[in-house]
């Protein structure tokens, strides 16, 4: 944390949790804050300040296919999209980046999670365009180098066309780590794509390299009874256990989904600090069941929220999405409440994501900061539970390290209305 004397900023007059100081592009008080000589103050008078939001789980590039296999459930709705995912290139998932992310930044998230794992034509510089579109907008990255090395012809799900040689995907990732991780903005993951689409070597040696380069993993797991059956009927063992063989059942992983976990694995993943994105409304989008985030949390496991695939695009609506969900599966009302919801989308993402200094309104954390409209809340006592079981809504302003991203509503690094048709005029050649 700095602890230079330039000029703070002050965020003064919100309804909760009060005033927020920023120096430096980190927080240093929260609450009651004494004016100093020289502040610059911005006025968020009855407005609700929380954490940024952070987005665990993503797939920007899908962006491009919105609208499309939206009733199958997952297997029929890859096989429908692999072959189009394959036609795409880097300016396409720029341009699907650049919506994607702006959408998320309006919704209050401050730094997103994209996980990428098909690589049209083992052209990498796809992950450079998604930094690209991330640095435009403005929030933090962590980019993971998804692949696929198990085809149709091996016992695999994706067609033999879109998968990578799994000695080439290895080479790219430290490639793409070169050029890309800077642990602050842009942090690069290493994360094979699923159970059904990568080889025991890939996963294994994926896991080496990560470790060796004090990397992050990341990966789908048990989504799908599907995905059970294939890995039952493939290795004889349940997901879980495979990823326990490969060396993925350490702290430094956090899976995608994590819906089809049984009582031994939870307490395995609360044990050895698996994380789990949580995708509530992709996850009853496609039927796939509900994850057991009352569970996971209870067992002490890093639980943040993520989107997934779906047409909202948003964030902010995975909280109350996650409540709802979380409160059903349990049965009873008060099994997960507006708090927990709320740090889900914040200090549990961090976690998942394995960071110490986002995530939190607090001094000494970095001054990601989402202000929410209060203006409908005033008659609404408590103004958390207002804003989480409340309409859909989108920031105010944004801060990422103290820095406006979003002001009055409007992104500024980022002409929305020209990104947006920029992505319709690429969408449209794959509509054939």
């Amino acid at each position: 944390m700095s602890t230079s004397t330039s000029p703070r900023l002050v965020l003064r007059g919100a309804r909760w949790p009060g005033d927020v100081a920023v120096r430096d592009g980190w927080i240093t008080a929260v609450g009651v804050v004494p004016a100093e000589r020289g502040d610059r103050v911005l006025r968020v008078d009855g407005d609700v300040l929380t954490a940024g939001l952070v987005d665990t789980h993503h797939h920007l590039s899908q962006w491009m296919t919105r609208g499309r296999a939206v009733d199958p459930d997952l297997f029929g709705r890859l096989r429908t999209l692999y072959p189009v995912w394959g036609r795409l290139d880097a300016e396409d998932v720029h341009a699907a980046a650049t919506v994607g992310l702006a959408e998320l930044a309006l919704t209050g998230c401050t730094t997103a999670a994209d996980h990428h794992y098909l690589v049209p034509r083992g052209d990498d510089s796809v992950f450079d365009r998604i930094a690209d579109a991330a640095h435009a907008v403005g929030i933090r990255l962590h980019l993971s180098r998804g692949s696929m090395d198990l085809g149709q012809s091996r016992g695999g799900l994706p067609p033999d066309s879109v998968v990578e040689d799994t000695d080439t995907i290895l080479q790219s990732t430290v490639d793409v780590h070169g050029r890309l991780h800077d642990g602050v903005r842009t942090s690069v993951v290493v994360a094979p794509c699923s159970p059904f689409s990568v080889t025991g070597e890939l996963m294994t040696e994926s896991a080496a390299l990560a470790r060796r380069l004090a990397l992050r993993l990341h990966t789908h797991l048990a989504q799908t009874v599907e995905e059970e059956r294939h890995t039952l009927a493939r290795h004889g063992r349940r997901p879980v256990q495979l990823m326990e063989e490969w060396g993925w059942a350490e702290s430094d992983v956090w899976v995608a989904h994590g819906v089809h976990l049984d009582d031994a694995e939870v307490a395995l993943f609360g044990e050895r600090g698996i994380g789990v994105a949580h995708c509530p409304s992709s996850d009853a989008r496609m039927a796939t069941a509900t994850c057991r985030v009352v569970d996971l949390d209870a067992a002490g496991a890093p639980v943040g929220l993520g989107v997934a695939s779906h047409e909202a695009g948003g964030l902010f609506g995975e909280m109350r999405q996650a409540l709802y969900a979380g409160r059903s599966h349990a049965g009873r009302p008060a099994a997960l409440g507006v708090d927990t919801a709320l740090r889900l989308a914040t200090e549990g993402g961090a976690r998942c994501l394995g960071r110490e200094d986002i995530g939190q309104l607090r001094p000494g954390y970095r001054a990601d900061v989402a202000v929410w409209p209060g203006d409908d809340l005033a008659d609404v006592r408590d103004a958390v539970a207002g804003l989480v079981l409340g309409p859909d809504r989108r920031v105010r302003h944004l801060l990422v390290d103290g820095e406006l991203v979003v002001a009055h509503g409007e992104l500024l690094g980022v002409d929305l209305r020209a990104a947006r048709e920029r992505l319709a005029g690429r969408a449209r050649r794959l509509w054939d």
